[in-house]
Order: structure tokens, then C-alpha cells, then sequence
């Protein structure tokens, strides 16, 4: 059975990344196919069917496809658990619940950082892409409500959230980069947090990626 991931044909979406590094952790075998968001590809009849929401990503395992990231992460947990496959939400009840608020945060809120800070700057070349301007009053707010929950949540040895990765590093590291990658005063610790989750293989690979030529009407 092959599981496929569909995913922006820049590799620049934070929600395609997450799954991506969900199942390179998994350890399972998978076909990646580029979707042509700049050419409406996600609104094509076929894989909008498919995707329900026409949005990237979409794992298809089967006979099943699902979209959304965070459900295609907790799918993938419950479908290829442990031990059988590596862990990628954590075993502990309450840690299992804040990862989910976490990550349930970040793609809920913050969105100055994400219109401002777009994923692009992460995964390109800065003079590959548009100036990017000072963050705006609304962007100092949401980087300042970002960096104050970092604090709170990073450990003091800037290691994994709790304690063992899990998916919702990936997630935070990858808001933070946003603001790393464009020349922010990021507090050490979480700096240090956020490079250190960025050496993963999964993400090296994802970053590694060949991209297309950017295309301004698709920033994420």
C-alpha cells in the first residue's frame, strides 16, 4: 500500500513540513506530489474531492484521504503506533494535550507574523523575494506573544518541549524560524531551541528540496 503526500510544488507550506517530518519519523515509505497552488491546481474537481477542504497538504494512505495537518499528524500517530513506529506525540497524557494546544495555536493565531514573515523567507534565498518590511504594530505583537509562550514552554536547556521530540517542535520551531530566518531579536535560548530542531534530518531534507521559482501569490 502506498501512502502518498501532497504538498505545494515551492515546499514552502508549514503544514506540508509537518507532515513531512511526521512521517520520515514514522519511518514509512511515501510518494510526495507537488500541487500547482499558483496555478489553482488545489481547485481542480478531482483533488478537491479528495482533499475536502482543497487545501495542501493531503495524505492519502489507502483507500483514505484527509487533509489538515494536525489531524493528518494524530492520524499517523494512531495508524503507526509505537513501538512499531517511532513516537511523535507525546506518551504522557498532559504533555499529549499541550502539544495539541500548541500546535492547535499556531495554526489558529499569529497570523501578522505569518502575513508579514511568510514562510517563503524561511525556505529561500532572501534575494530570491520581495524586501520584507519592519513588522508592523500588529506583527511586534504577535512576535511578542510568540517569543513569551516560547519562553514558558522552551526548557531550560533549550531542549525538546517535553523532554522527548515531538511533532509539535517541528511546529514551533518552524514559527520561530520565521522570525530567526528575518533578523528578529530572538532571545538565546529559544534561537538556540530553534536551530537545534532545524539539524533534524526530516527538516535538512525538506529544506534541502529543490525549489520552483518563487511565485508572490502563494506565500504561506
Amino acid at each position: 500500500m502506498t501512502i502518498v503526500l501532497h504538498g505545494n510544488g515551492t515546499w514552502t507550506s508549514p503544514y506540508v513540513l509537518s507532515v513531512f517530518v511526521a512521517l520520515r519519523e514514522k519511518g514509512l515509505s511515501f510518494e510526495m506530489r507537488d500541487v500547482a497552488l499558483h496555478l489553482s491546481a488545489h481547485a481542480d474537481p478531482a483533488f478537491a474531492a479528495q482533499s475536502l477542504t482543497s487545501r495542501v497538504p493531503v495524505l492519502v494512505d489507502g483507500d483514505f484521504a484527509l487533509s489538515e495537518s494536525s489531524a493528518i499528524d494524530e492520524y499517523l500517530e494512531d495508524a503507526y503506533p509505537p513501538p512499531a513506529h517511532a513516537r511523535i506525540l507525546p506518551a504522557d497524557l498532559r504533555s499529549r494535550a499541550r502539544a495539541r494546544q500548541v500546535m492547535a495555536w499556531l495554526r489558529s493565531d499569529l497570523m501578522p507574523i505569518r502575513e508579514e514573515r511568510s514562510a517563503e523567507y524561511v525556505f529561500y534565498a532572501h534575494d530570491r523575494l520581495q524586501p520584507f518590511a519592519p513588522l508592523s504594530a500588529a506583527g511586534q505583537r504577535a512576535a511578542a506573544k510568540l517569543l513569551g509562550a516560547a519562553e514558558r514552554l522552551v526548557p531550560n536547556d533549550a531542549g525538546p518541549l517535553f523532554g522527548t521530540w515531538c511533532i509539535a517542535d517541528t511546529d514551533l520551531a518552524m514559527m520561530l524560524q520565521r522570525l530567526v530566518k528575518t533578523g528578529h531579536d530572538v532571545p538565546a535560548r529559544i534561537r538556540t531551541y530553534a536551530e537545534a530542531q532545524w539539524k533534524r534530518p526530516a527538516i535538512v531534507e525538506f529544506c534541502a528540496h529543490e525549489r520552483a521559482p518563487f511565485q508572490a501569490s502563494v506565500m504561506l
